[in-house]
This record gives structure tokens, C-alpha cells and sequence, in this order.
């Protein structure tokens, strides 16, 4: 009957977020149905002390300062100065300027930690210019695609902090377990672009004029206010010196410093920024504070444990449960965004992961790159969404040429279930 009750609401949940609700209040709405109908428990109480607790945690502070960090990069001309650098070291590779999209995503990414606002970030940059040099739009608009969800995996990432609190997981450690497979993954990318331009020649545009060392030297200090940026932010992590909260309060004032200092920023972009980082962050909360609620509803139904059950009921092999994993995640995608994913599931999977012998360092790695799948497949793609606005192309062609770099992310999954030390490695040298 509980099982019955359970399938229920999840099917209303999805009918809800079919309707055109926000995301928060349907999940709020779901678990207030739940808990009024089918438990004993007080409701008004109940999801007082659920919401409270979910969003007042001390680590979740490092969110909007990682948003605030994202829009005032967004906003000033420290992004565009990317491709100035990075163009003259990229030129000789097969794909040539193809490269800018990858290493500008993984660049990017370790400031920004948002995928959304890695694509439109560089998506702004590099599309034009690669457009004005007569590259071709698809491998142009696919690469972009898939290498703005390194954002997600690349620290610091948004996604690995709200995995840190849901999961109760060091957020420092998830930062480092998810370089060598952003690195892994970026590599994977630019792989496949050099595969493609070497089968393509006829589609690759002549390389501009030869530069000499030293003046690729020249136009790399370009570079030089970002990596600063990254070294500030990551490097105030990985010593020790500051927590993920403390650092990204220290991304916020150095970003500050530096649009400051080249001249972009203006009282009303800083307006601006602080307006559209207020306005993600409490969409964020919102469903936050909505998944933690039903989550809460869900378990008084009892729900994860007949899941688990179940799950437990098929005895998987655990490379079997990642399969399927997998499946549900990208299933999910459809319908969700990554951070609702994110909350609505881990309180229910954390048991059978952890039964299975899954570490849940690697398992936080391991949604951070389904839910990077999850972004690229329509109808709810958040970068799809973003790359639709930018190129006014329809999201079925957008997301039939980021395919391969769907199917990339999939070998990173396996790469990473085969050879866990890509993940644990870092973090337990660190530790050491």
C-alpha cells in the first residue's frame, strides 16, 4: 500500500512540473499532499523545521558567492581577454580554434561553477568569431555544448556543493576529486575534435598567420587575470587556508578587483550581477528547500525504503546498478534541472549506493557527470536552452550536434567506474 501511495506522488509530481510550476512549489505542494493525506505527522511543523534546516547551513553560503563570482566574470571584459590568449597556442592543433570552445569551457569553469554561465560565457565569445572565420556551425555549436558542463565538474562547481550537503560529503575533497576527471573528460572532447577535423579537412578554414613564441608569449597576458583568479579561489582550498565558503568570498572581492581595475565595471553591472545572482540563488533555495520537504514526506510514506528494497530485491551487480543509474539519471534529465535531480534523489539512493560498496565521493563524481549528460538532452537541456538563444537554432539541432559529446561523457562514466583513482587519488593524496 505504501509502495502504491509513493508511486502515487511521484506521478502527481511529474504532472505538477508538467503543468508549468515552479520546480519548488510543486515539490512542496507534492510533499504537502503526502504528509496531510497519507501520515500522522504535523504538517506546519514538519516543514517549518525541514526548510529551515535545509537552507541555513553554513556551507551553503559558498553558492551564491560562487553565482555572484560567475556574473561579474559575465559581465566585464575578463572573458573576452580568454580567447585573445588562448587563439595563438590553439591555431596549429588539427580543429585549430575549435580548441577555444574546450580549453575556454575548462578555463572558465574553475571560476565560475555553473554550466549555464560557462556556455553563455564563452558561447558569447567564441561563436562569432569562429562563425566570422567560416568554421562550420554544427562542430562549432556541438563542441560549446558539451564542453560548457565542465562547468559542473570543474571546481567549484554549484552541483558538488549541493551534492556536499545533501550527502554530507566534504565539498573541499569533492572539489579535488573532480580535476583529473574535468581534465580527463576536456581531453576526451578535444580528441574528438582533432578525429573530426583530420576526416574534415576540406571543412577546416586555413590558420591565420604564423606567430612566433614569443609573440604567443605576449598575447598570453591575456591570460593572466584569470589564472590569477583560479589560483586565488582553488589555491585558498586545496592549502587549507580557506574553506569553500572563505574562498568563494575571496573569488567575489578579487573578481571585483579585476573588472575594477580593467575599466568594466560600472555601478549598474555591478547591479546587475548582484540582482541575477540573488535571483539563481533563490531559485535554488526554492527547490532546495522543496526537495528537503518531500524528501521528508517521502520517508515518512516510505518510499526509500521500498526502494531500496527493490533494488536490493534485483541483486545487481554493482557495474548493473551503475548501468542503471545512469538510465534513471538521463530519464530524470528530461524533465528536471540538475540541482532538483541532485536533492530529490540522494536522500533516497545514498543507502543502496553505499549497500553496494559505492564510495560516495566517486558516487558525487558520478551524478556530476550524468547530470552534465542530463544538460545537453532535450526538452529541459539547460545548456540547450542557453545555446538556443544565442544561435536561434531549434533545440532538436542543437541537440543532435552535441550526440558526441554525449556519448564521450559516457565513456568518461565508464573510464571512471573502471578506474576509481581518477576520482580518489587527488583527494586522498591531499589528505595524506
Amino acid at each position: 500500500m505504501d509502495l502504491i501511495i509513493a508511486v502515487a506522488l511521484v506521478v502527481l509530481l511529474f504532472a505538477v512540473l508538467g503543468s508549468g510550476l515552479w520546480i519548488g512549489l510543486s515539490l512542496l505542494g507534492v510533499g504537502l499532499i503526502g504528509m496531510e493525506l497519507f501520515t500522522s505527522r504535523p504538517v506546519g511543523d514538519s516543514m517549518m523545521l525541514t526548510i529551515w534546516g535545509s537552507t541555513s547551513t553554513w556551507t551553503l553560503t559558498a553558492l551564491p558567492l560562487f553565482l555572484w563570482m560567475g556574473e561579474i566574470l559575465f559581465r566585464s571584459h575578463l572573458s573576452d581577454n580568454m580567447f585573445k590568449g588562448l587563439a595563438p597556442w590553439l591555431d596549429r592543433l588539427p580543429g585549430r580554434l575549435l580548441h577555444t570552445n574546450v580549453v575556454g569551457c575548462t578555463i572558465f569553469a574553475a571560476i565560475s561553477g555553473s554550466s549555464a554561465a560557462t556556455c553563455a560565457t564563452i558561447g558569447k565569445i567564441t561563436l562569432p568569431e569562429l562563425k566570422k572565420r567560416g568554421y562550420p556551425d554544427d562542430i562549432s555549436v556541438g563542441t560549446l555544448a558539451g564542453a560548457s558542463t565542465l562547468g559542473l565538474l570543474i571546481p567549484p562547481s554549484i552541483i558538488m556543493i549541493v551534492y556536499g550537503v545533501a550527502a554530507n560529503v566534504s565539498i573541499g575533497k569533492l572539489f579535488l576529486a573532480g580535476i583529473i576527471p574535468g581534465l580527463v573528460l576536456g581531453a576526451l572532447f578535444m580528441g574528438y575534435i582533432v578525429v573530426w577535423a583530420l576526416l574534415n579537412k576540406d571543412k577546416v578554414p586555413a590558420p591565420d598567420a604564423p606567430t612566433t613564441f614569443v609573440q604567443k608569449l605576449h598575447a598570453s597576458r591575456f591570460l593572466i587575470p584569470v589564472v590569477s583568479l583560479i589560483v586565488l579561489v582553488l589555491g585558498g582550498i586545496y592549502t587549507g587556508i580557506a574553506t569553500a565558503t572563505e574562498a568563494a568570498a575571496l573569488g567575489v572581492a578579487g573578481s571585483l578587483l579585476l573588472a575594477t581595475i580593467e575599466g568594466s565595471l560600472s555601478w549598474e553591472r555591478f547591479k546587475d550581477g548582484l540582482v541575477a545572482a540573488c535571483r539563481v540563488y533563490c531559485m535554488i533555495g526554492l527547490i532546495l528547500a522543496g526537495a528537503a520537504f518531500l524528501t521528508l514526506s517521502m520517508g515518512f510514506i516510505g518510499l526509500p525504503r521500498h526502494l531500496a528494497e527493490f533494488i536490493g530485491s534485483l541483486h545487481l551487480a554493482p557495474f548493473a546498478l551503475m548501468v542503471l543509474l545512469v538510465i534513471f539519471f538521463i530519464v530524470l534529465g528530461c524533465f528536471l534541472d540538475g540541482i532538483s535531480m541532485v536533492v530529490l534523489t540522494i536522500a533516497v539512493l545514498l543507502p543502496t549506493v553505499q549497500a553496494a560498496g559505492f564510495d560516495l565521493l566517486w558516487f558525487g563524481i558520478f551524478i556530476v557527470l550524468v547530470v552534465e549528460m542530463a544538460q545537453i538532452t532535450p526538452p529541459v537541456g539547460f545548456n540547450l536552452f542557453v545555446l538556443q538563444g544565442l544561435t536561434r537554432r531549434e533545440v532538436t539541432w542543437i541537440a543532435r550536434t552535441a550526440m558526441p559529446l554525449f556519448f564521450l561523457m559516457l565513456v568518461a562514466v565508464l573510464i571512471t567506474y573502471f578506474a576509481p583513482d581518477i576520482v580518489l587519488w587527488l583527494p586522498h593524496q591531499m589528505q595524506n
